[in-house]
């Protein structure tokens, strides 16, 4: 297992970035592979400490190559790193995720990114009904010193079926629930990174248990599974 990240991942995805062609990646290969061990150590490793406050049923780590068949952008490999973390289902909702990338552009992110439907139509009805318990959460001091504000795409002005006027229209238009932290390349190489992480991760709680409470009952609170 892994506590730290190698500076030689971000030196490699410099030189990547400036010879993104097969021949290239080919030749320098093994580099990457040996690197993508180490990598996946370190995954292994905040699955660990998350599984010390949190129950993880799967840690997804993403290929370097991209799909290009319906992207503009045809380079053939990403210039980064990432993995995600899946909660178990269906009784715990909501993942984890770790950008890591050169240039400062490292990040790791938390919430929900493509939520099915049924379940995005069932946060707004419980926001609709009540947004009192989830700002309570969201604009808590310390959830907001590590988390910020949430992020993701919003319809423009009202879901179908909701008022524009709904005092919690800026919640209910949430076509996604985002929470990310950026990291700078200097703190993602040190020591401290991982406990940040973990830590990190650690203050999101609140906001799953009550996701989780929603997204497994029905507008009456009775239980779903």
């Amino acid at each position: 297992m892994s506590n730290t990240i190698s500076k030689d991942v971000f030196k490699f995805f410099k030189k990547l970035e400036k010879n993104n062609n097969r021949d290239w990646f080919n030749e320098n290969k093994p580099e990457f592979k040996a690197l993508e061990k180490d990598l996946k150590a370190f995954y292994n490793t905040v699955l660990e400490g998350l599984n010390t406050h949190d129950e993880i049923d799967k840690l997804k780590i993403f290929r370097i190559y991209r799909d290009v068949r319906f992207s503009k952008n045809k380079l053939p490999y990403k210039t980064h790193f990432g993995g995600s973390f899946h909660r178990t289902k269906p009784r715990l909702r909501g993942g984890y995720y770790i950008h890591l990338e050169p240039n400062n552009k490292s990040f790791i992110a938390t919430g929900f990114w493509e939520p099915a439907p049924a379940d995005l139509l069932r946060i707004r009805k419980e926001i609709e009904m009540d947004d009192e318990e989830i700002r309570e959460i969201i604009e808590n001091k310390a959830f907001k010193t590590v988390w910020g504000n949430i992020v993701g795409d919003e319809v423009k002005t009202a879901p179908k079926g909701f008022s524009k006027d709904h005092k919690a229209i800026d919640l209910i238009k949430k076509k996604q629930h985002i929470f990310t932290k950026k990291y700078t390349d200097a703190e993602v190489l040190g020591s401290k990174f991982i406990d940040d992480v973990n830590t990190s991760f650690k203050t999101i709680r609140p906001y799953f248990d009550y996701m989780s409470d929603v997204l497994t009952t029905d507008l009456n609170g009775v239980s779903l599974i």
